[in-house]
């Protein structure tokens, strides 16, 4: 069953336990790092279909790391703006060295089903 979330605040303890494995984490940074220079050389320089590229390099190893590795299903089926905030905040958090407290944080807050 899909959990419904009412809050972005409740929803992003859950997108982090959703990517608990580092492999799926470096996945997804690969993924959303690719989309943003490819959004970003098609905002400068062109051509525009850089943009539709950007989509498959940011999604396509996040959803295959949620196939292959988690073995779940990934929230930007269920929650695609909050997914989408996740993990450019997730990306970020990694950047600065900031990631680790709050993936100790979300694993200590996981209710039973998901543990």
């Amino acid at each position: 069953m899909t959990e419904r979330f009412s809050t972005y605040a409740d929803f992003w303890p859950h997108y982090l336990r959703e990517h608990a494995r580092r492999e799926t984490r470096a996945l997804h940074y690969a993924g959303t790092l690719s989309g943003v220079l490819l959004v970003g050389f098609a905002v400068v320089i062109g051509p525009w279909w850089l943009a539709l590229l950007a989509l498959v390099a940011g999604y396509g190893p996040a959803w295959i790391s949620h196939g292959f590795i988690e073995r779940n299903r990934p929230a930007t089926f269920t929650h695609p703006l909050w997914s989408l905030l996740s993990d450019f905040r997730m990306v970020a958090l990694w950047m600065t060295g900031r990631l680790g407290p709050e993936l100790a944080g979300a694993m200590a807050m996981a209710p039973p089903s998901e543990t």
